[in-house]
């Protein structure tokens, strides 16, 4: 009997798993120690970073000029981590009945250090969005797509 599109649907998870290691030859890795050592990277060519989740804050503002204004200054903080080196990935999630509204990916080792960076985001710290921390373990080459964002991207926040 053939697969449904259900079915298939199954495999998608698998798929995306078994994508990086595509990237491997028959003969072995193509490892490259001074990058590696660069980014941080341990045997595996991973690191640790800090996931945060980003939920709707306890604060509810009803006026929409300062909304805006933490919010811009939200954007603000993000593209100052992003430059600083800090930031590795941030996005908003669709609508979900978590009350999650984005992920922030930062390199730093501790919450402690993570805390303290985004005390300066407006929203954050007017209590809009409120801030979960978790430990992440991800490929330390991750941050090397951000020099290409800039290339894609036609308008700024």
């Amino acid at each position: 009997m053939m697969p449904t599109f259900r079915d298939m649907k199954r495999f998608i998870p698998l798929l995306f798993c078994l994508l990086p290691l595509s990237g491997f030859s028959q003969n072995g890795i193509a490892y490259d120690a001074k990058l590696a050592d660069s980014l941080g990277a341990d045997d595996y060519g991973m690191k640790r970073y800090l996931l945060v989740l980003l939920k709707t804050g306890t604060v509810t503002i009803n006026d929409k000029k300062i909304t805006d204004s933490l919010f811009a200054g939200h954007m603000r903080n993000i593209e100052a981590l992003a430059k600083a080196g800090k930031l590795v990935v941030a996005g908003p999630l669709q609508k979900n009945d978590k009350a999650y509204r984005g992920i922030f990916i930062l390199d730093v080792p501790t919450v402690e250090e993570a805390r303290k960076l985004l005390a300066n985001d407006a929203a954050v710290h007017a209590g809009l969005l409120d801030a979960e921390y978790y430990g992440w373990y991800g490929s330390a080459a991750l941050p090397l797509y951000l020099p290409y964002h800039e290339k894609v991207q036609r308008k700024s926040f």
